[in-house]
């Protein structure tokens, strides 16, 4: 049976006259019974919408509700008790993904859960493993865009193809994932961009805002001083995920020696000041090659002992934007 927060809103749209907010209902409930294995109601649903016309009267082609090959579909695995985020991050995503397992009760009040998420920070970080830890926790499937197949040379193959990936999208409950967005997003006022490339931004921001609420699209850049300006505006969440600091680089130093049954007594507050600044995946390596000389010397090994030499023939340097960085 639909949800009654989407019957609900599917009726006070259509009183209304809101022809976008009935198509975007009836894509929610199409995404619900697909979700369920009621495929042939939810294309149903698609093709009753579609044959009725867009918001603008027109009538649109049938969807093609299989995978095109711009994209890579996956089951998340990372959950967000696998991440380590600052506070004020760790509230923000838990805050948004309560809406969506309370969207009934926001549609009941005509609200909806927030889905546009933009992650910035230097590489390392976790954005993607963000992105993969919310679709975890919303219970849905990651769907990540492939530039290889969807970027062309070809005047307007590539709008075409990035409008084929959001109609997929579209059709199911889902976490869309673009990793370094800037590839798509750039400042169209930049005198070296091309018109295509312009073309190709104007036809990105559509498609995000037209998308219905149980799409909640995710965008992870290095370098957000590169994005349009009007693509800024579009995010409802922007994060900021940058290195760890001396503290945190030891309790991730922490957690991970317990996660690998290691027992690294005091080294832990020496590793989190010697890696301050270098990025969690750095860390990770870090603590995966500790992990490896403890096993490959037992029965005598000391995780100390091997935690002080690493450290000790540990080089740390500068990158360009002034993070101390582990090498």
């Amino acid at each position: 049976m639909a949800r009654s927060d989407l019957l609900l809103s599917l009726v006070k749209a259509a009183t209304s006259g809101d022809r976008p907010l009935v198509r975007k209902t009836v894509e929610a409930l199409a995404a619900e019974e697909r979700a369920k294995n009621h495929l042939v109601l939810a294309e149903e649903l698609e093709r009753q919408i579609q044959n009725n016309g867009s918001a603008r009267g027109e009538i649109l082609p049938l969807r093609n509700t299989a995978a095109p090959d711009v994209l890579l579909e996956m089951a998340p695995r990372r959950t967000l008790d696998d991440m380590f985020l600052s506070s004020e991050n760790r509230r923000a995503v838990d805050e948004l993904v309560m809406e969506h397992h309370r969207a009934d009760l926001l549609r009941s009040y005509n609200l909806e859960p927030r889905n546009r998420i933009l992650l910035t920070g230097p590489p390392g970080n976790g954005k993607t493993s963000l992105a993969e830890a919310i679709a975890s926790s919303i219970m849905v499937p990651l769907i990540a865009a492939r530039y290889d197949a969807l970027i062309t040379s070809f005047l307007g193959e590539t709008a075409t193809r990035l409008r084929k990936l959001f109609e997929y999208a579209r059709t199911r409950r889902c976490v869309l994932f673009f990793d370094e967005f800037d590839t798509l997003g750039k400042e169209r006022g930049d005198i070296h961009e091309t018109g295509e490339i312009k073309r190709v931004v104007s036809s990105l921001l559509l498609q995000v805002d037209d998308l219905p609420a149980h799409v909640v699209v995710i965008c992870a850049t290095n370098h957000p001083e590169l994005l349009d300006r009007a693509v800024w505006r579009r995010f409802q969440l922007r994060l900021e995920l940058g290195a760890p600091n001396a503290a945190e680089a030891g309790a991730f130093v922490e957690r991970l020696a317990r996660r690998m049954n290691l027992e690294p007594g005091g080294s832990s507050r020496r590793a989190g000041s010697k890696l301050a600044g270098a990025s969690f995946a750095e860390i990770e390596e870090f603590m995966a090659d500790v992990g490896r000389s403890y096993v490959l010397g037992l029965p005598g090994s000391n995780v100390p002992a091997i935690m002080a030499a690493k450290l000790a023939r540990l080089r740390v340097r500068k990158d360009t934007r002034g993070n101390r960085r582990s090498r």
